[in-house]
């Protein structure tokens, strides 16, 4: 019998019925005005997207998701990397599980490849660090509305050497029908002001690929996000703004927001 991981946050981050989600999907999707074209001459290598209730962030996450609209048949693997919000993890932790659920049904894990990489001794399979975590999650509807069949390999993310994060993603993103999804928010409950200023350095820092310039404070998902931006300045990716605004800006109040950021990572093509 397979093994599976069923929804946490369904009815709390994103609506639990299906249809009523895939509604919901779409029309974030339709709204979703794409400021950035991406050049011809550019390959997506990877997204940044938010991981907040659809209601606070999915706004900002659907102008990144917006671009899959022309990859349907295209990413048959999605690598979906995140921090761990409710257990302490250090390294790169994977699911033991064989699949996971939404109310939009079952995604397989690329459960052979996962296992191949325990052979770093920073990565671990520990179902706990996945059970309640959202920042993954809330990102697989998206993806189930707009990709043709796919699987995925999904980690929550520590304090990991930067050797070993680079080996990973290199072995990873070696099939070009892979596509890297890194799961952030931006500051957390400061003012709306306050959030304004801290984020604008962060997207300045992340744009200029000074990964050493990004804190915890300023990003829940620093430990991959610095390790992503690392990886694609070696490789001469470029980065393109999506979105940038916070909770203040959608649905919450302005005395203490939560901060979100879009951005799409593409390589030049040969």
């Amino acid at each position: 019998m397979e093994s599976v991981r069923s929804p946490a946050v369904a009815s709390l981050f994103y609506p639990g019925n299906p249809l009523e989600l895939q509604q919901n999907v779409r029309e974030l999707l339709d709204e979703a005005s794409q400021d950035v074209d991406l050049p011809d001459d550019r390959i997506l290598r990877a997204l940044i997207v938010p991981h907040a209730g659809y209601v606070y962030s999915g706004s900002t996450a659907a102008k990144a998701y917006h671009l899959l609209k022309n990859y349907r048949d295209e990413f048959h693997r999605i690598i979906l990397l995140g921090p761990a919000h409710w257990v302490w993890i250090q390294g790169i932790v994977f699911p033991g599980v064989e699949a996971f659920e939404t109310p939009l049904g079952r995604i397989p894990l690329a459960v052979t490849q996962i296992r191949e990489l325990l052979r770093f001794p920073e990565v671990q399979l520990r179902d706990d660090a996945h059970l309640e975590e959202h920042c993954l999650e809330v990102q697989l509807p998206f993806l189930q509305e707009l990709l043709g069949e796919f699987d995925l390999i999904p980690a929550v993310v520590g304090e990991t050497s930067a050797e070993t994060f680079s080996e990973i993603l290199e072995t990873l993103l070696q099939d070009s029908n892979s596509l890297l999804l890194l799961s952030t928010d931006l500051s957390h409950f400061l003012s709306y002001s306050e959030a304004r200023e801290m984020d604008s350095n962060t997207a300045r820092a992340i744009e200029s690929f000074k990964e050493e310039k990004i804190l915890p404070d300023q990003a829940c998902g620093a430990h991959p996000l610095r390790g992503l931006l690392r990886f694609a300045r070696n490789r001469n990716w470029n980065i393109h703004r999506l979105g940038l605004c916070n909770s203040g800006d959608t649905a919450g109040s302005k005395d203490r927001v939560v901060g979100y950021g879009a951005w799409a990572l593409t390589e030049k093509s040969d």
